[in-house]
């Protein structure tokens, strides 16, 4: 029996009338219409010379044809490249040139530019979608008389290629099978009670594994119904919220909805479910989000490697500053970062993740596949966390973000909460810093609220008494607002290299 994905959401589908895709300008699907259309979609990328075990990159604005493509591909037994729309064309090489599609679909605007650069890479197909059922490829669909048979696939095909952020090195391609992706949008429509009656407000991009393999699949597989949002804005939430039950979003949604007079107890008493991932949400959003909504956001955890791996309880106490337990059928641990030693509750250490939901490596690099595993198969993440004595788990930062001052290990997070507890502190970041008595300096940038009364010195004051000397931030700088990628992860990155040579 084939484990096509296209087959579990196809099976899983309600009757065939019921909305999918709530969209405006006329762009609503119905299951029925959803399916049909990818199934002509996947005949049309047989058509562009598409084979079972190909790739097909795209980089293109979010629409409900976004999702029909990707419904194609799982079809057509081709493995989706979803590409960020804000990639310049100089990025964009590197990923056709290591993935090397069969087949390419830009945005309308872009067509001219992409197909020069496919030539010079030697890639021919290339074809445009755009949010309105324009471009070549959406006429290709229309065209389309018969859908593509679908292609059997087994529980290690590919179903998905996500390439990472990059931000230690050249972006990896994670490969993402289709019983990864299966596996994990049954157990989190299950564990967060998904049904066919929800209505999930769908503001997040599609190029990201939080928008279209935890969202999309978490709904397609419940039969739930979207309301699709080109992208976040806080108007068009609030105005959502009486029609929905469910939002997935990142920290940004929330601290944004939070300054919006229309989020009121009234407007959210149809919801029954807040998600939050991708980033950290800080325990005091958690604390105003439940005041004002009378709901606990529900914050979750994973990677673009693992799909989802833990999860604070449906029912049970959400904690502020833990992401909960491992999923059904997930194994997880906290282990030394050199010898792999597993560590007892309450330690800090790397965070290793076995089960279903784990990717199968990393696209044309096996020996960084490799060296990213265990010998008894447990994925190493890279992030550092701990388990409390309840059996929570918290990510305390990024290996690489693991601060050695001195000498003694310092983890961002600890300074971070203590730093953001001062009134007025909007958010923080802790970084090390090139230091030359130190090694590294412990450096924290602070984000204050417009009007408050703080500067470096009263930072440090508070702090003076709250942590050891070696933790103690060496300098405080203040910004306007900290770096962060699409899904609204700070880059610490980028604030090492804005900041590293404060210390000179």
């Amino acid at each position: 029996m084939s484990a096509n994905l296209f087959d579990l959401l196809l099976e899983r589908a309600p009757r065939r009338d019921k909305l999918a895709i709530d969209a405006p300008d006329g762009l609503s699907l119905s299951y029925a219409e959803l399916f049909a259309r990818a199934g002509r979609a996947a005949g049309a990328l047989v058509a562009c010379g598409v084979e079972p075990g190909d790739r097909v990159a795209a980089q293109i604005d979010k629409s409900p044809d976004a999702v029909v493509l990707a419904l194609a591909c799982f079809k057509a037994g081709a493995a989706l490249l979803p590409l960020n729309p804000a990639y310049t064309l100089a990025e964009l090489e590197y990923f056709l040139d290591d993935s090397a599609p069969a087949l390419t679909i830009c945005r309308p605007e872009a067509l001219d530019s992409v197909r020069a650069l496919a030539a010079r890479l030697g890639l021919a197909a290339v074809e445009s979608l755009g949010t309105k059922r324009d471009g070549g490829f959406a006429e290709r669909i229309a065209a389309a008389r018969d859908e593509a048979p679908t292609a059997a696939r087994a529980p290690d095909d590919l179903a998905a290629i996500l390439y990472t952020s990059g931000t230690t090195g050249r972006s990896k391609g994670a490969m993402l099978t289709h019983d990864n992706l299966a596996s994990n949008a049954r157990t989190l429509a299950e564990l967060w009670r998904f049904s066919a009656d929800d209505v999930l407000i769908h503001a997040l991009p599609l190029f990201h594994t939080h928008g279209l393999f935890v969202a999309v699949n978490v709904a397609l597989v419940a039969g739930a119904t979207m309301i699709f949002q080109p992208r976040f804005d806080a108007d068009a939430v609030v105005a959502a919220l009486p029609r929905a039950t469910a939002l997935m979003g990142v920290p940004t949604f929330y601290t944004r909805l939070l300054d919006h007079p229309g989020l009121t107890r009234a407007a959210v008493a149809r919801m029954r479910l807040f998600v939050s991932g991708s980033a950290p949400l800080l325990a005091e959003t958690h604390a105003r989000w439940r005041e004002r909504t009378g709901h606990a956001v529900l914050e979750r955890y994973g990677m673009t490697e693992t799909n989802m791996i833990a999860s604070n309880p449906y029912d049970g106490e959400r904690r502020p500053g833990a992401v909960g337990f491992a999923l059904p059928g997930v194994s997880l641990r906290v282990a030394d970062s050199e010898t792999g030693a597993i560590l007892p509750q309450g330690a800090v250490g790397i965070v290793e993740v076995k089960g279903p939901n784990v990717f199968k490596g990393y696209w044309r690099m096996p020996e960084k596949t490799a060296s990213e595993f265990r010998p008894d198969g447990f994925f190493i993440t890279g992030d550092l966390g701990v388990i409390d004595a309840d059996g929570y788990l918290a990510i305390v930062g990024r290996a690489k973000d693991l601060i050695i001052s001195g000498g003694f290990n310092v983890y961002p997070k600890e300074i971070e909460s203590e730093i953001d507890a001062i009134a007025g502190v909007v958010e923080s970041a802790v970084i090390g810093v090139p230091h030359p008595d130190f090694g590294e300096g412990v450096t924290a940038i602070v984000v204050a609220r417009p009007g408050a009364d703080l500067d470096e010195a009263a930072i440090l004051a508070a702090l003076a008494d709250r942590l050891a000397k070696y933790k103690q931030p060496k300098r405080v700088l203040f910004a306007a607002e900290l770096p962060r990628n699409a899904m609204g992860k700070v880059q610490k990155a980028a604030l090492r290299e804005a900041h590293k040579g404060i210390y000179e």
